[in-house]
């Protein structure tokens, strides 16, 4: 066989298909729960902290309001909000994430009459492949660690959504809000409160806010280590 035929054969030779790229590693957390103000989040995080937060809200009733039924029957706002978690915050929603191994076994309590606390889907994908369980509530600590920090963050990112709306429509709401937020962040049901800095920081900015209201923004920002 001649050196030009040899080259031929070779040339024909299909080509080794290319290597598939490992999937990018995510978390995520679905909560549904029909009935409350948000009953539809995802919160979906990258280990770069970057993450979306996708929300259906509620039309929210005005009481005693002579429109009450008409604003029931509009359809939910849906909001999509990007932001930065906090390196602390991503390492340990990744770790307990890890620590889970797969969620082999289930997650969902077996115990018997515990309250609908709503419907809640931990899902990630790695290199190992995609692990996902679906849960009322759970047993399993890595399991609650991660709904606990989860619901602290949607919470916050709320928190946000309503001291914009009421900075906007109603400034003396704020007086209860901002101090509500303070409280619970002290509880740690409220955490990555840098997410929401753009609005404690239109607060401080805003003299006719209540200086109370601006005071305690302020003191959540330094907390958070976001500039006032």
């Amino acid at each position: 066989m001649t050196l030009f035929v040899l080259g031929l054969l070779l040339l024909q030779q299909p080509s080794p298909a290319p290597a598939s790229a490992a999937p990018e590693e995510t978390l995520s957390f679905h909560f549904e729960r029909q009935g409350l103000p948000v009953p539809v989040f995802t919160l979906t995080v990258h280990p770069d902290g970057s993450a979306v937060y996708q929300a259906s809200y509620a039309p929210e009733v005005p009481r005693y309001s002579p429109y009450a039924a008409s604003i029931q029957a509009l359809p939910n706002t849906e909001v999509t909000v990007n932001v930065m978690l906090t390196p602390a915050t991503t390492s340990a929603l990744f770790a307990e994430a890890r620590a889970t191994d797969g969620f082999h076994g289930g997650c969902n309590s077996r115990a018997k009459n515990i309250a609908d606390t709503g419907a809640k889907t931990i899902k990630y994908v790695s290199a190992a492949g995609t692990a996902s369980c679906t849960y009322n509530f759970s047993e399993d600590k890595n399991v609650v660690a991660l709904t606990n920090t989860f619901e602290a963050i949607a919470f916050t990112l709320d928190e946000g959504r309503k001291i914009e709306m009421n900075h906007r429509y109603d400034r003396l709401a704020l007086d209860h809000e901002t101090e509500y937020l303070v409280s619970e962040a002290k509880l740690g049901h409220a955490v990555e409160i840098a997410a929401i800095a753009p609005a404690l920081r239109s607060l401080v900015d805003d003299p006719q806010v209540l200086e109370r209201v601006r005071t305690r923004a302020a003191n959540l920002l330094a907390q958070a280590g976001a500039t006032p």
